[in-house]
């Protein structure tokens, strides 16, 4: 019973990590300057007939620095 009540928890806590990375999804599209991300120069949108293939290299670029520089500000002591 103690392996299904640990499986349980670990559940609960990712569910409540999903539902609380889709709150920030539903705002953050709201906010103006996050509108662009996925569209800035040097993101590759490859179009040939039926098939669209998306790389925003430098979308990940932007968004690794902020959350390294977000981590390093939170774990800092």
């Amino acid at each position: 019973m103690r392996d299904l009540s640990t499986l349980g928890r670990y559940l609960l806590i990712a569910g409540f990590a999903v539902a609380l990375i889709g709150g920030v999804l539903m705002i953050a599209g709201q906010v103006p300057g996050l509108r662009s991300l996925g569209r800035l120069p040097g993101d590759l949108v490859i179009r040939r007939g039926p098939l669209t293939i998306y790389l925003p290299i430098v979308s990940s670029i932007v968004l690794s620095l902020v959350l390294t520089v977000a981590m390093l500000l939170i774990t800092r002591r």
